[in-house]
């Protein structure tokens, strides 16, 4: 069996939140999905994914509606989001290494000959996900090429 090192990858709530940004992007404006409904696309469990709706509601990338007509709305600003936005909204900053989040964070930094390795990834990594706009990853979204995700793309999403 091959072992991974989950150190350098990415959580499973900005994952999620990854998922749900862009599921969300792929729908006309004004669309609201329930939680369920948001789940069941996503692959997220409810409970889990509930804590990371509240995150992206608390960026104010999405809105949360209570109420008969209720459910989840991506917002302007979450469309025009990076997947970096979403990602630091549900984790936080992003480093490689922790000599990069201040100079006083590393005694080796001066001499450290793997340093600059560390901000140079860390530049391009950051260049990357800030290059991918949600709303524009989201326009792209096809249609689930499994039969068995074939019941996502029947999910009906409720209108304002």
């Amino acid at each position: 069996m091959e072992k991974f090192n989950s150190s350098m990858q990415l959580t499973r709530g900005a994952d999620y939140a990854t998922r749900v940004m862009l599921y969300l992007a792929s729908l006309p404006a004004h669309e609201r999905v329930l939680l369920p409904m948001l789940a069941k696309a996503t692959g997220a469990p409810e409970s889990f994914l509930s804590k990371v709706l509240q995150s992206l509601t608390h960026a104010q990338l999405i809105v949360s509606r209570r109420g008969q007509s209720g459910g989840f709305e991506i917002l302007p600003k979450g469309r025009q989001a990076s997947m970096r936005d979403v990602i630091v909204a549900v984790d936080g900053p992003l480093y490689l290494n922790v000599c990069l989040i201040s100079e006083d964070a590393c005694a080796r930094e001066k001499w450290c000959v793997a340093h600059p390795v560390w901000v140079k990834a860390q530049q391009a990594m950051l260049d990357v996900l800030s290059s991918a706009v949600i709303g524009e990853m989201g326009a792209r979204t096809a249609e689930p090429a499994s039969s068995a995700d074939s019941s996502v793309a029947e999910l009906k999403v409720l209108k304002r």
